[in-house]
């Protein structure tokens, strides 16, 4: 069967990775991938967003899936534009990506149906809004409602932090039209968690759950990044009360969808906080992989990918287990310099293919690209993940910072401090 994935990130490259280990996985394509990408798979250079073309390249080449990767193109309707020309597609239509798409509409679902989630109020006014923050205390979260990258969430510790990210958002349009609307809400402390699942309609199968750490620098400061090290398992959590976020929150939230006529097939992606008595809570939800999640769940999938995503397409979840190797990952983002803000292109990567044929580690493309005299060269915010794995999360990680030490490139920056809270 031959597989179109659609997107050209790190986690794309984790998807098209695990594809490619399918003993029925034919050709796979990704449209437009990247040089990473390139060499397990055959990039096409259409946008995400070129539905018309994208739906005539998969009918040309008789494509037996397509995988969505991004959020920006579920939100559009990439899923309805694929199921128009019979073709079958993994990922949620467009009515259920509204999960992710509008915080207001994902917060006014849980709030519905009694999910445990952060209080909150919406606003399209800015007026209206700055009265309402000027009557609340910091800490305190501002949220553009739409899709931002990853980087429409400010967790401001003061006052004059929040109002300063309420006026970017309403007023400056930073975030261009996702912060029309905004949503002000309860600032949560804890540990974060991410349990992503494999979702068809009310059947759901959770994988196992992961931490990210989204601030530019050590020790969670600075600015929110789209993710720059991801962690799995999470052996300082208990067991329990990532079954109880299962219970709670997942497998609710999916019912909700569906009593809601917007029945959520593909990942369902729930980002968690653990409350210090052990209560989780709803941080957000997206309709995707995340990014860099994928990157160290899927090394730890021993069933075939590739059957899970048929399955969800063909209404069969419910009727396939899927296993997971009891070994740990640990994946540290190598981004270039500026980023989250501006940022260089085309700086020359050192050392990559070294690294590329360890064993133990693994190296997942976000932005690269090869110049002229076939070098690799950045081309992207996140440049790499490298992913170490091993039986513990101490070994693992060990194993991810001694790759990412071979690689080297103008600028690099990473964070030294991904898993260290699992050490404790």
């Amino acid at each position: 069967m031959d597989i179109l994935v659609i997107g050209g990130g790190g986690r794309e490259h984790a998807i098209v990775w695990a594809l490619s280990k399918s003993e029925k996985a034919g050709k796979i394509y990704c449209a437009p991938g990247n040089a990473g990408i390139g060499q397990i798979a055959e990039c096409v250079p259409i946008a995400v967003s070129e539905f018309e073309q994208l739906t005539a390249f998969a009918l040309e080449k008789e494509i037996g899936l397509v995988v969505v990767g991004p959020d920006d193109p579920l939100a559009d309707g990439i899923v309805d534009a694929f199921e128009a020309k019979d073709i079958p597609v993994f990922g949620p239509r467009k009515n259920a990506a509204e999960i992710e798409g509008s915080k207001t509409f994902m917060k006014d679902l849980l709030r519905k149906y009694s999910i445990p989630t952060a209080a909150y109020e919406k606003f399209g006014d800015y007026e209206q809004a700055l009265a309402y923050l000027r009557s609340r205390t910091a800490p305190i979260v501002i949220k553009a409602d739409g899709l931002a990258a990853g980087k429409g969430v400010t967790v401001a510790y003061t006052m004059e932090e929040a109002e300063e990210a309420l006026r970017s958002m309403m007023l400056d349009k930073v975030f261009g039209d996702a912060g029309t609307q905004v949503v002000i809400e309860e600032f949560l402390e804890g540990q974060e968690m991410s349990i992503l699942a494999f979702v068809d309609g009310e059947t759901v199968r959770c994988m196992p759950a992961a931490q990210d750490h989204k601030p530019v620098y050590d020790g969670d400061k600075g600015p929110n990044t789209g993710g720059m090290g991801t962690y799995s398992p999470l052996p300082h959590i208990d067991q329990a009360i990532i079954d109880k976020a299962i219970e709670s929150i997942v497998i609710p939230t999916a019912k909700a969808m569906v009593e809601e006529g917007r029945p959520f097939r593909g990942v369902l992606f729930a980002g968690l906080m653990i409350s210090p008595d052990g209560t989780p809570k709803t941080i957000e939800f997206n309709a995707r992989f995340g990014d860099p999640e994928t990157q160290v769940v899927l090394p730890r999938l021993k069933t075939d990918l590739l059957e899970i995503f048929l399955a969800a397409v063909n209404g069969t979840l419910a009727d396939i287990d899927i296993e997971w190797s009891e070994e740990a990952a640990v994946c540290v983002v190598q981004a270039s310099g500026g980023y989250p803000a501006s940022y260089p292109k085309g700086i020359v990567i050192s050392g990559l293919d070294e690294v590329s044929s360890g064993e133990s580690a693994l190296v997942f493309h976000a932005g690269t690209a090869k110049n002229e005299a076939g070098e690799w060269v950045t081309n992207g915010g996140r440049v790499l993940g490298i992913v170490g794995r091993g039986t513990t999360i101490e070994e693992a990680r060990a194993v991810a910072y001694a790759a990412a030490e071979g690689i080297d490139f103008e600028g690099k920056h990473q964070r030294t401090d991904i898993a260290a809270k699992a050490l404790v």
